[in-house]
């Protein structure tokens, strides 16, 4: 049976995104777009706009590697505060400064995505956002915390399933979403392409 259904490749090296589709039952098949995240192009586009572009453009260039039947979902993420995007810090010094922004206060987690079902040649795509609040940290808990160099790679400079989830008290929308892929969302599309869960998981 699951012969004649298409592959899901995931054209993402996160493995919070690869964890949570496997932990959902899926078995994607992992292809790394490349694309370059920190182009003026995207960086001059408002936060909830950009990860949707981003998304996009990542789906789409896998889909041009690929020769299979396949289902591509891509993604980026961004954490939005007082109105600026705060992608991945790079370094030590951005994620301590980053960190000492946010402590008590909120921001907004968005999520694009985009899902291309090449068979039918359908192409879904759309924002998921999560508000993200942070308890106060003190400065000995953000220089513990940037020390494990898990800030340095994360869109935020933090994760909900890693070292920082101790000072995230609440967040309102969709968990999944924060770690780096809507399972709500992917499911929904899913079914708006014309594949039950229950067939999207016999997918190899």
């Amino acid at each position: 049976m699951s012969a004649n259904l298409p592959t899901i490749v995931l054209a993402s090296q996160s493995n919070s995104r690869r964890r949570l589709l496997e932990s959902a039952g899926l078995s994607p098949k992992i292809i790394v777009s490349h694309v370059d995240e920190e182009t003026e192009f995207f960086n001059s586009m408002p936060p909830a706009d950009m990860v949707i572009a981003l998304a996009i453009t990542k789906a789409h260039t896998v889909r041009e590697q690929i020769d299979f039947p396949a289902i591509i979902i891509g993604c980026d993420s961004t954490f939005e505060f007082d109105g600026q995007s705060l992608g991945k810090p790079g370094t030590p010094e951005i994620a301590t400064e980053r960190a000492q922004r946010v402590r008590g206060n909120s921001g907004l987690l968005h999520t694009g995505h985009c899902i291309i079902d090449t068979v039918n040649d359908i192409e879904i795509s759309d924002r998921v956002t999560t508000r993200v609040t942070f308890d106060h940290m003190s400065d000995e808990e953000i220089a513990d915390y940037v020390a494990t160099e898990e800030p340095l790679h994360v869109a935020g400079g933090f994760t909900l399933d890693g070292f920082s989830s101790p000072f995230i008290p609440s967040i309102h929308g969709d968990y999944t979403n924060v770690v780096g892929i809507s399972m709500p969302f992917v499911r929904k599309a899913f079914v708006q392409l014309g594949y039950s869960w229950p067939q999207v998981k016999l997918m190899k």
